[in-house]
């Protein structure tokens, strides 16, 4: 007999994603990624009236969801948007709210 995974990966891949994007500054962060190529920490710092540990905590939690990708260019952190996650992300949540 087949057991049923529950959670599924799929589930849990949701949940991850939709973790990610429950915080509005998070949800900035991918807004103003996706109308351009890159951008580096200190820009975000700039543009956002929050600390830099609270941005640096944000940018975490994107990336530990794989929704951005970090690359390291000292002084600074170029951040993109990663697109193959960001498309999952938008086909699992759409799936979702068509159930």
């Amino acid at each position: 007999m087949n057991e049923i995974e529950i959670p599924s990966s799929k589930q849990k891949k949701l949940a991850r994603y939709a973790k990610a994007l429950s915080h509005p500054i998070r949800i900035y962060v991918l807004e103003l990624l996706s109308k351009q190529s890159c951008c580096y920490s200190g820009d975000l710092t700039m543009d956002l009236p929050i600390a830099k540990s609270t941005l640096s905590q944000h940018l975490k939690e994107l990336k530990d969801a794989g929704l951005i990708q970090g690359e390291i260019e000292l002084p600074k952190i170029k951040y993109c948007l990663n697109k193959e996650a960001w498309d999952e992300a938008k086909e699992l949540l759409a799936g979702f709210f068509n159930i």
